[in-house]
């Protein structure tokens, strides 16, 4: 499912434009009437995008670009549209994780395509992590031994070298590789070391 956009403006008037704007290019979004609003109704989506204004009352969205910053990181970039910037607001904002600065009054189709660009991102990561967590889930079904030969093959060895090292014979370690390779659902050695690839990429 595509992400939602979030929209946080205390302006109503503002805010229904938005969501107009959006919605006629069917894109799901729901709007907060400010930063304070926003916070206490924390949606709890994987990701999301998020288009704030800055000067709001009781929460301003520089609060709110901190606040989603250390709890929610890459996974909801940021939009900011705002009709008081200035070029020492804007870098901090960008240090913070805020993916484009806006100025009003602003060209719509300007934040329709950052705003797509947003959600285009964040489809790809959300495919990344779909892919990286059914080949963990695959990965912790295979025994040590299993897990042991899986190691091996994503270093290169040969059946023969991995024999040697796990102290079993040669004809062992094939029954071990092609139960490895039948519950990783590989059909290539190719696609087994890239799984591996993968999986050790996203263990650090």
């Amino acid at each position: 499912m595509t992400p939602s956009v979030f929209i946080i403006d205390d302006d109503a008037g503002m805010r229904d434009s938005l969501v107009t704007l959006l919605r006629s290019q069917g894109i799901r979004c729901r709007a907060f009437a400010g930063g304070a609003d926003f916070l206490r109704a924390m949606p709890q989506d994987e990701t999301a995008c998020v288009v704030t204004d800055l000067r709001m009352p009781e929460v301003d969205g520089s609060e709110v670009v901190r606040h989603i910053s250390e709890t929610r990181g890459a996974a909801w970039p940021i939009l900011v549209i705002t009709a008081h910037a200035d070029v020492p607001l804007a870098v901090s904002l960008m240090k913070q994780g805020v993916v484009d600065f806006i100025e009003k009054p602003f060209d719509p189709q300007r934040l329709i395509e950052s705003v797509r660009g947003c959600l285009s991102r964040l489809t790809q990561v959300g495919e990344h992590q779909r892919i990286t967590a059914a080949a963990r889930e695959k990965f912790d079904r295979l025994t040590p031994r299993e897990s042991q030969v899986f190691d091996a093959l994503i270093e290169g060895l040969s059946n023969k070298a991995i024999a040697q090292t796990l102290d079993i014979s040669p004809r062992t370690v094939e029954v071990f590789r092609a139960k490895v390779m039948q519950k990783m659902q590989a059909e290539s050695l190719s696609d087994l070391i890239k799984t591996g690839l993968l999986l050790r990429s996203e263990a650090g």
